[in-house]
């Protein structure tokens, strides 16, 4: 178990008791500090109360004599309005920071793999936890995906930590070199919590902070705010940077090309597995995945043979284009992953003949991005909150049947797919939505989903 040993004998705040929270308030006692912890959710508060965690209103005590503030990631600090205890903080000078901080803090031996990006990230980080498990390795991946930072195992120099890492997470991270950072992609989101686009490319941008070289950043050219940030840190000088693609050459770096990946980190361009074969990982967004993922693991001195096997064998990832069934002819793909429309359009660009389910809490802008996607779709299932501002984007370019909760869409999407028996018919589940309105989150959406499908009459191939 790790132990936050930088506060040893101090009087440090916890505020948000979620999976991050109580993983934080346990390594910070294992290490002796006196903690103070506060969940505005009284369930929360009851729950860590139960299992020993001190509380306190840190509203109504002050923060005086408090060394720092532990923030959960999902609490604001600073926009669209801040948490008044985080207000406190920062108006007395009070260090405010997350949780992977502490593991960077405790674990300075180890070496760290950061992958960020607005899509993509959990597919590349635990695809790159694989390519080490199969290589033999000794890592852990957590962050925003799976287990929370702290509570990982603890590693000296022979470790690997693989960690996701949010525009969140990333503002209350400062200390943190990594050994390999990657930088996937920038398009508009939680543009709120960060008072525009300019401040969440910033938050995104800090994944690259204090590296030196031999250290590598390794930067997805396949937007312009990416272009952007590699051409930056390219004159500054003071890592390794590499580009990564899925559309177009990137000399110097890993790239796919006529349908496979290309290895030119040592400028030689070679060919390294047909992407076609990759059956678990469809389509171009996957391919930037792939690439990053591969040349991290080159970074880490893994041999390419290795890689290839190891892509090879991927199984996939819960909610990341998983396919479920195929029933009758008709595949069943879980996407809930796809919060926004960057991310369903990734999906929707996979698959031909497609019976759309959709909807929940919209993001700004909505789906009007995915227009050159809406030939494929054969009918959208709407449900959630979005449903009838997506049906007024729809109306007169995709036929609608306005669902409104997933158990109606479902097997409303079987009986249409069943009844055209047009090409290749895939019922998608890629909401281009937040999952708030109806459920806790897109993992509890995606089950839902999951276990509708196999409550689908037919034969199952």
């Amino acid at each position: 178990m790790i132990e936050v040993t930088a506060f040893r004998e101090k009087q440090v705040a916890v505020l948000g008791l979620a999976r991050s929270g109580l993983a934080a308030t346990a390594a910070l006692q294992r290490g002796g500090a006196r903690v103070l912890a506060w969940d505005d959710a009284r369930g929360a508060r009851e729950a860590a109360a139960a299992s020993g965690v001190p509380i306190v209103d840190l509203a109504e005590r002050g923060l005086d004599g408090i060394a720092a503030l532990v923030l959960s990631p999902g609490i604001a600090h600073r926009y669209p309005k801040p948490h008044p205890v985080a207000a406190q903080a920062r108006a007395g000078g009070v260090a405010i920071l997350g949780d992977i901080e502490l593991l960077a803090l405790s674990c300075r031996e180890a070496r760290f793999v950061g992958v960020t990006g607005t899509n993509g990230k959990s597919t590349t980080t635990a695809l790159i936890g694989h390519i080490l498990e199969c290589a033999g390795r000794r890592f852990a991946v957590g962050g925003n995906l799976g287990t929370a930072a702290l509570s990982l195992p603890p590693f000296g120099a022979e470790g690997v930590y693989v960690l996701e890492m949010s525009s969140y997470q990333l503002e209350l991270t400062e200390s943190l070199a990594c050994d390999v950072a990657v930088l996937l992609n920038i398009t508009p989101d939680h543009l709120d919590r960060h008072g525009g686009m300019e401040g969440y490319v910033a938050a995104k941008r800090r994944i690259f902070h204090h590296q030196q070289k031999p250290q590598v950043a390794l930067i997805g050219i396949d937007d312009a705010v990416c272009r952007g940030i590699l051409a930056e840190l390219r004159a500054n000088g003071a890592q390794t940077v590499i580009p990564i693609s899925s559309e177009t050459g990137a000399p110097g770096g890993v790239f796919a090309a006529s349908g496979w990946l290309i290895d030119d980190m040592t400028g030689t361009a070679l060919r390294v597995v047909e992407l076609a074969g990759l059956t678990r990982l469809p389509g171009r967004h996957n391919a930037q995945n792939i690439a990053a993922a591969y040349a991290a693991a080159r970074c880490l001195g893994i041999d390419a043979a290795a890689i290839v096997a190891a892509l090879r064998s991927f199984p996939g990832l819960a909610h990341r284009q998983e396919l479920v069934a195929v029933i009758d002819g008709v595949r069943y793909v879980n996407d809930s992953k796809a919060t926004n429309a960057e991310a369903a359009a990734r999906a929707l660009a996979c698959y031909d003949d497609v019976y759309w389910l959709a909807g929940g809490v919209a993001k700004e802008g909505g789906i009007a991005a995915l227009a050159p996607f809406f030939p494929r779709i054969r009918r959208a299932f709407l449900i959630g909150e979005a449903a009838p501002a997506f049906a007024l984007t729809l109306a007169g370019r995709v036929p609608v049947s306005r669902c409104d909760t997933l158990a109606a869409a479902v097997p409303a999407a079987q009986r249409e797919a069943l009844a055209e028996r047009r090409g290749h018919p895939t019922v998608l589940l890629s909401p281009a939505c937040a999952s708030f309105d109806q459920f806790a989150n897109f993992e509890e959406r995606g089950a839902t989903f999951r276990r509708l499908v196999q409550e689908l009459p037919g034969v199952r191939a």
